[in-house]
């Protein structure tokens, strides 16, 4: 075999295993509820919401909270994707940066202050269903309730 394509080869072999990893890092990143989150270790989380990320495989946002000791923790809680948070009524608005709210959700399984969103109580009352459901399978609750 020639060296020219011994080279054309190789070249080939590498790309394709580049796109290979390209195409598994979404993959990687997605992850079944149970994996992460423990539906035994509810939690609810009062404060201000400090940063939003609508983003793909799952949407999150962070939430400074005052500890019992005056200090304040930041918060990663997060949503489904924005697909299903926009099928339930949810737009890039619907969080602000400021906005003062409550959550309750599951806590991550390692301990860390995160945690899975599945309502969030808007400053005036309203209150918004994350589309996180608790196992795989389950359905997503409503848009909207009180």
């Amino acid at each position: 075999m020639s060296p020219v394509r011994s080279l054309r080869m190789l070249s080939g072999m590498v790309l394709a295993g580049v796109g290979l990893l390209v195409l598994a890092a979404p993959v990687r990143a997605h992850h079944s509820f149970a994996a992460e989150y423990d539906s035994a270790k509810p939690i609810t989380l009062k404060g201000v919401v400090s940063r939003v990320e609508w983003t793909n495989p799952h949407a999150r946002f962070y939430v400074d909270v005052k500890e019992s000791d005056g200090t304040t923790a930041t918060w990663n809680l997060e949503l489904a994707s924005p697909n299903v948070l926009t099928r339930n009524g949810w737009t890039r608005k619907s969080l602000n940066i400021g906005d003062e709210i409550s959550v309750q959700g599951s806590m991550a399984k390692d301990g860390t202050k995160m945690a899975n969103a599945r309502v969030v109580t808007l400053g005036n009352g309203k209150r918004v269903f994350a589309g996180s459901p608790e196992g795989e399978g389950a359905p997503a609750a409503p848009a909207t309730g009180r």
